[in-house]
């Protein structure tokens, strides 16, 4: 069976890259003055939007399954509040900069707005990111060690010295 807490680190990655690059291609629409990337920039805003929104939503189903306690609970709030920030603010450069586009290009102070939010986005899906690296690679949060050891709440269970004498027992005859 399918299990849902899979849902969020295969998720993740997309609106990191859409928004992040989206962002890029705006800045080089600056530069270069070429309307092709802004529109690229701004069809990877709405295509980041929607991962951001789909990263959130399977972030908070995936929360469920973490037990919460001591530097992970501090690392793991940290996360869903950048993450939170993040949904707001590509979401408000969206459809800042979707009015932009519908109404003609009648204020340019509106894409000035979009791009700087736009900017405050990229930077906090990168912060999102890295409090999500260290929900992982720091305190292990979702990772699963030996799925043999698991009780029935399916967390792990620590092997008891029992288990650690008979494989030592076993260790020493293979010796003999």
């Amino acid at each position: 069976m399918f299990d849902t807490s899979n849902l969020h680190p295969m998720i993740v990655h997309f609106p990191v890259a859409l928004i992040i690059i989206g962002f890029i291609f705006d800045i080089a629409g600056i530069t270069a003055k070429k309307e092709f990337f802004h529109k690229a920039g701004f069809y990877l805003l709405l295509l980041g939007t929607a991962g951001v929104i789909a990263a959130y939503f399977s972030g908070e189903a995936a929360e469920e399954f973490v037990n919460e306690t001591g530097a992970l609970e501090t690392t793991l709030e940290l996360h869903e509040e950048a993450a939170l920030f993040t949904l707001w603010i590509v979401t408000a450069a969206s459809l800042i900069r979707a009015g932009y586009v519908l109404i003609k290009k009648q204020l340019p102070v509106l894409k000035w707005i979009s791009i700087v939010l736009f900017a405050v986005g990229a930077a906090f899906v990168a912060r999102t990111g890295y409090y999500g690296g260290e929900l992982v690679y720091t305190h292990a949060a979702g990772v699963q060690l030996n799925p043999d050891q698991k009780n029935s709440t399916g967390n792990l269970e620590k092997p008891t010295d029992k288990s650690r004498e008979f494989k030592n027992d076993a260790n020493e005859s293979d010796d003999d």
